[in-house]
């Protein structure tokens, strides 16, 4: 895929649009000095660039400029039929850094962004890549294989497809209401406020992208793009993550990457930045200012 295509429409101060090589409209925010260090996030399934408000406030407030962006199909880019798979999503990313002209750029992927800033890094980031960091990401691959025997089944992936096609507004609640964030467990008190948040994020965005994008976190084998990367890579991982089992997860992609640290939280939920962004923030600030 040529991104070198790319056109790109009128912008405004703090965020603009995109249009990426198949013609999708990309949603993104740019917050802070055009001089500082640039850093790029990348949201997780089925939400938007809204979900790093507590990281892009933070690293704001530190001086630096921050970019987030709503994949194809969520949030406010275009909802169109096709191109809901990883090769997409990084082409889409690169089209958003090649427009702003981000260098030496630091990306950071929760969840499925992980995937896509695995993927982003490995085809496109020579040159303007600093630094990667993943948090609760997808990679090497979630669903069960004979080469990842550890895997989730295909028919855990199959209830997701099936939830969301009956009742995706529910299946939302349900999510955000337990596992994502933990609020399932017996010890944590739930945030009404935080679920009605990642419902807003997930129902702004097309009901056919969130569809696809099952397959696309799930069964993307990310094995040869983290091999492939050489940049310092910070994988962080919660114990506790219901979504992403940290088991098939982190510990693996660590090993794969050729220069990885490998951070794991006690207790910690899939959705960290969010409940423990305070904790997190900091650890990403130490990181990144090395």
């Amino acid at each position: 895929m040529n991104v070198n295509s790319i056109t790109t429409t009128s912008e405004k101060a703090g965020h603009g649009y995109v249009t990426s090589i198949d013609g999708t409209r990309i949603f993104y925010k740019d917050w802070g000095p055009k001089e500082a260090q640039p850093i790029v996030f990348h949201h997780g399934w089925p939400l938007s660039g809204d979900d790093w408000d507590a990281q892009m406030l933070f690293f704001l407030g530190k001086g630096y400029r921050v970019i987030a962006h709503d994949r194809r199909g969520h949030g406010r880019s275009e909802q169109v039929g096709g191109g809901h798979d990883m090769d997409h999503y990084a082409a889409d990313v690169a089209a958003v850094v090649e427009h702003l002209d981000l260098r030496n750029a630091v990306h950071i992927g929760h969840s499925t962004g992980g995937g896509e800033a695995t993927r982003y890094v490995a085809r496109y980031g020579k040159g303007r890549v600093l630094k990667l960091v993943l948090i609760g990401a997808v990679p090497p691959i979630m669903v069960k294989t004979p080469d990842n025997p550890g895997g989730l089944p295909t028919e855990a992936f199959d209830g997701y497809r099936a939830a969301l096609a009956s009742n995706r507004a529910q299946f939302y609640y349900d999510v955000a209401s337990g596992p994502f964030y933990g609020f399932n467990r017996p010890a944590t008190v739930a945030s009404e406020p935080i679920i009605q948040n990642w419902v807003r994020q997930g129902m702004m965005g097309a009901a056919n992208a969130h569809y696809l994008g099952i397959k696309a976190f799930s069964e993307t084998d990310f094995t040869e793009d983290l091999k492939t990367i050489e940049v310092p890579t910070l994988v962080l991982h919660g114990d506790d993550d219901q979504v992403v089992p940290i088991e098939d997860s982190a510990p693996l992609s660590a090993k794969l990457l050729k220069n990885a640290t490998l951070k794991i939280y006690k207790g910690l939920p899939h959705g960290m930045v969010t409940t423990h962004a305070d904790i997190i923030n900091l650890d990403l600030l130490r990181f990144i200012a090395v």
